[in-house]
């Protein structure tokens, strides 16, 4: 069973940088986020922000929605990003399992920078476990700067620029 009693809402900021991270049927809210942003005919909103997808499976053959997202990049490719972290098929360049927060590493400095946006809105869903690895990869980056990255978490929380539905 999953999380329930939360909602896990799109910013209004058309123009807010969306990272989202996934592990598996944890794309179910990010799919309604990318389908809002680039399938919809909405004449009161239009999405020109930057979204950021992490998606983690252990196997290519369960990447849900692949050619959807593929298609989204095709027409937005100023607006999307799409990162696959495939556990069981990829390694990162010490020889480590591809898993979203070993993805996100290869990115450490632009996501730093990122995160520390007032637009930037940081949503997770899917798998407990991957928590840990994002704290320890954010902890060490904000900590070249002499911040603290649980202390900054908790007001990106308080400012509902941090969500996350972990089970």
């Amino acid at each position: 069973s999953g999380p329930v009693g939360s909602a896990m809402l799109m910013p209004e900021d058309p123009n807010a940088t969306i990272i989202m991270l996934a592990t598996g049927t944890g794309i179910a809210p990010f799919r309604s986020f990318l389908r809002r942003a680039f399938m919809e005919n909405n004449p009161d909103y239009k999405f020109t922000g930057t979204m950021w997808l992490f998606l983690g499976v252990p196997t290519s053959d369960t990447l849900l929605y692949q050619e959807e997202l593929e298609t989204m990049k095709h027409f937005h490719p100023d607006n999307l990003r799409l990162d696959y972290c495939i556990s069981r098929e990829q390694k990162d360049k010490d020889g480590n399992k591809m898993y979203i927060q070993t993805r996100m590493a290869e990115y450490a400095e632009e996501l730093y920078g990122l995160f520390q946006k007032e637009n930037t809105y940081v949503y997770m869903c899917g798998l407990k476990g991957m928590e840990g690895g994002i704290d320890d990869i954010m902890g060490e980056l904000f900590a070249k700067d002499g911040k603290d990255w649980v202390t900054y978490r908790k007001q990106m929380k308080k400012d509902k620029r941090w969500e996350v539905e972990t089970y």
